[in-house]
């Protein structure tokens, strides 16, 4: 394959216990536990390094109800990365589990879709239904960002680098992005949050928490033809990920596994 090529790690940080009429508009008439698992990724090869979302803190786990598994950073130097020297930060959205551990990554760049920053900034905030997501200490700290040279926005279709390409979908959260990496194994697509799960895309089935009903169902087809095939997609919050990629190195099992490798099955749906 020419061109750069990257290893991709998916860092489980949190945990949820939630059903699964919570994970569908229209529930699910088979309901029971789904949980949901929150992560953060790692774009790497000899040359770069690139950190996508930042996640939560501990505060913001016991303030939403959630479960720190591993801290962020924690999960970041396992794989020998430290959070001071990250230098380049991709936020997927602002909503609160993506966009946190404000203090963590002192020395980084964050790229940030313009769209993201307008609508959580502007007059949808307004309404409590739209604003529940995002923390306002977040969105703050992205504007300090702005005032200190740290943010880059980002072209709703957009190159971070060789081998890395962004892509505004919208539909969760108006300025959503996601990201084609270029692999060994060829283009995967980090979907974040416009497919939590395998089965919102593949039942094509809509997440509660949504701006644009239509854009999230748009989304999942960019997603599917971005991606080389459905077997180079990694959903955000689907636990599934964690069995089906081999982890990153003995002792990781079920925290960091490395999805620029082949799964090893085929998820539930």
């Amino acid at each position: 394959m020419e061109g750069a090529v990257y290893e991709i790690y998916a860092i489980k940080y949190a945990q949820h216990a939630r059903m699964a009429r919570e994970n569908f508009i229209g529930g699910d008439i088979h309901d029971g536990p789904m949980p949901m698992d929150y992560f953060v990724w790692v774009v790497r090869n000899a040359q770069r390094t690139v950190l996508v979302d930042t996640g939560f803190d501990r505060a913001m786990a016991q303030t939403r109800g959630r479960t720190i598994v591993h801290p962020v950073e924690e999960g970041l130097a396992r794989i020998g990365i430290a959070a001071a020297e990250v230098a380049d930060v991709v936020v997927t959205h602002m909503h609160y589990d993506h966009a946190g551990n404000a203090a963590l990554f002192p020395r980084a760049r964050y790229h940030v879709q313009e769209r993201e920053m307008a609508f959580c900034t502007g007059r949808c905030m307004c309404h409590q239904g739209l604003r529940h997501a995002f923390a306002a200490e977040d969105v703050k700290a992205m504007v300090d960002r702005l005032f200190e040279d740290r943010l880059r926005f980002r072209d709703p279709e957009d190159s971070l680098a060789d081998g890395i390409t962004l892509h505004r979908v919208g539909g969760h959260s108006d300025g959503l992005q996601i990201l084609r990496v270029r692999t060994r194994r060829g283009w995967v697509v980090l979907a974040s949050d416009a497919a939590h799960y395998f089965a919102n895309l593949h039942r094509g089935l809509a997440y509660p928490i949504v701006y644009n009903v239509g854009d999230m169902f748009e989304g999942y087809a960019t997603v599917r033809r971005l991606a080389e095939s459905d077997a180079h997609i990694v959903p955000g919050h689907d636990p599934q990920v964690l069995s089906l990629y081999p982890p990153a190195e003995p002792g990781t099992e079920g925290w960091i596994v490395r999805v620029d490798l082949p799964p090893r099955g085929q998820p539930v749906i």
